[in-house]
Parts: C-alpha cells; structure tokens; sequence
C-alpha cells in the first residue's frame, strides 16, 4: 500500500479558560505504511464528550491534551492493511487513537469488535453505556425496586445510566438535566419517571419532589449541589457512584459540594469514585447484555451524529448548551 494523506485534529494552545475555535487544528499528515506487528485503521467513528474539554483545559485530574500534539480519545474503525496475524483487512476494531482520520499502531492496540453498520452501533461502543453499567452494576449495585437518581441525566453516561437502572430492575429513576427541554425528554423518551431542570430552583427541593421517598442509588456525573442534594435525600445505606464532576468543570456558585459527614455516617451511605476502566472484565458482559437488550428491543440509546472530522471541535465546544440528548457522535 503506497503511502497518502489523512488529516487529524490537534491542540494548538492551552485556553486560559473557556476553550474556543481557535484552541484546535486540523492538520494534513502523511500515513505510514505499517510495519510487522502494526495495522492501519480507516477510522468510522468517534465521539466527543464532556471529559475532552477537561483533557482540553488541563483542569480535570487526568493528564491533559499536550499543545502541538494530535488528541485521543475512543474510536472504531475499519482494517486496511495488517502487518499481525490477529487482525486482518475488513476487521471492525475499537482503539483510543481518536481524532483523525487514519491510525497507524501496535496491534495490541486494537480490539476486534463485531460488524458496526450503523450509528446506533456505534453508539454501544462509543457512548457512555459502559460506564453507566459499570457504576449501576458493579459498584452501587443497583437491586430490584431501588429509587435511582441520576445527575446530568440528558448527558451521554446520564441518559444510559436512566436506561440501564431500569433494565437492572430498579423500581423509581428521576434525572436531573440542565434545560426543561431535556427533562422533558428524559420522561418522554427515555422512560424516566420524573425529571427536573436545576434551573427551576435548589437541586434538593427539586429532589425531594421528584423522589419524595428518598433515593437509594446514585449515579453522580456533576458533582456540586446536585451530590450535596443526593446526600440529603439518601435512604439507609445508600450507595453513590462517582464518575463526573461537571459543575467542578464548569465552576460557579454550584460547583460547592459541601457534604454532610454525619448524614453519610448516620445512614450508612457509601460513596465511591470509578471509571470503566477499573473494570475491564466488565466490557464483555456489557456488549453481551447490551446487544441483547436491542435485540429485544428494550435498549436504543440515544446519540446525535456530526459528519466530518472538522466538525469535531465545533461539536465538542458545544456540549455544555446542546439540547440534544446522549453521546455526540462524529462520522468520519
């Protein structure tokens, strides 16, 4: 195969603070052919969410997107040339060198996935279903007739988190969005039995209506007063799984958590921080359950697509005031 070009979207600089257009840059790249034990991937798909533009600050606790160098992050792709026995031209793979058109990289770093056809495809790789299954599953262990309450419930983890709690038998999901649109959506769309805007007054008045009963799962993606209001409305031995902190991100008067320690300690509720990837044994068993929840037709999760790798920044600086409901997804 004879070397050509691709493109691939990098950091041109550090903001300051909120990231603009101007903070990335498509740039035209020559792609390698690969060498023994390499593959070179026509990448189809790739999303853009909430953590990125973290990655794209350096405010988060991961490490940041470097200046001058391509981002990564998730995407699928399409085998065209291998240099590895494993893989082989027309192999579907997953890989987290996101953000350009082609990569070229160890075979290790792929893994081979079933046939994606179709954006809702893509959408159970892609989006946030896992981590939604990891958290309800495997750390607040979500049981049958459990009230979940799910923060930022319009986002791509969110609105999953909404569907999969019912899937694992929880018997109340409410969800907090950030626009009444979205609420709406949750209850309309997305089977959520009640949902709010935070606008509409304090998250813990808001909570309390929509779970006068209390919760007893959380699946906290904001942080700030939306946990503090989780706390107080928290049943005996509730249990909170952290995987965001999107009012941190954006700063302002909510970001303060400001937990109660004697409320947590007096009801015996457990918080605990996660990502998917402390459970890689988890990713089988979500592509199993999850593919047999769409067969059955109780799982379609919900995504916007953008075509076109120089729509990818546009679409990620856009997340914060979007209203629309689930993972962003770029088709390349």
């Amino acid at each position: 195969m004879s070397a050509f070009r691709s493109h691939e979207v990098r950091l041109a600089a550090r903001p300051p603070g909120a990231p603009g257009p101007e903070h990335f840059a498509v740039a035209e790249v020559a792609v390698p052919r690969p060498g023994p034990g390499e593959v070179l991937v026509r990448n189809r798909w790739m999303p853009v969410s909430a953590v990125m533009l973290s990655l794209v600050t350096g405010a988060g606790p991961m490490p940041p997107y470097e200046v001058g160098r391509v981002l990564h992050g998730p995407a699928i792709g399409e085998v065209l040339a291998s240099g590895d026995p494993d893989l082989s031209p027309g192999d579907h793979v997953s890989h987290g060198l996101g953000w350009r058109e082609h990569a070229v990289g160890e075979a290790g770093l792929f893994r081979r996935i079933g046939p994606v056809t179709t954006s809702s495809d893509a959408a159970v790789h892609l989006g946030q279903g896992l981590t939604a299954y990891v958290g309800l599953r495997d750390v607040a262990a979500v049981r049958p007739g459990d009230t979940v309450f799910v923060t930022g419930a319009a986002g791509a983890a969110g609105s999953a988190a909404g569907l999969i709690a019912r899937l694992l038998g929880a018997g109340r999901v409410v969800g907090g969005a950030g626009s009444a649109a979205r609420a709406r959506e949750l209850t309309a769309a997305l089977g959520f039995d009640a949902a709010f805007d935070r606008h509409d007054g304090p998250v813990a008045a808001l909570l309390r209506q929509a779970a006068p009963g209390g919760v007893d799962v959380v699946f906290d993606t904001v942080g700030g007063e939306h946990l503090r209001a989780a706390v107080g409305a928290a049943r005996p031995g509730a249990r909170v799984a952290l995987c965001g902190a999107l009012a941190h991100q954006l700063g302002g008067a909510r970001a303060e958590t400001g937990l109660d320690l004697m409320t947590l300690i007096g009801r015996r509720v457990t918080l605990r921080g996660f990502t998917a990837s402390d459970h890689p044994e988890s990713r089988a068993a979500w592509i199993r359950d999850a593919e047999r929840w769409r067969r059955e037709g109780r799982l379609a999760l919900p995504h916007t697509v953008v075509d076109g790798l120089a729509g990818a920044p546009g679409a990620l600086l856009g997340l914060p005031a979007a209203e629309a409901v689930g993972v962003t997804l770029i088709r390349l």
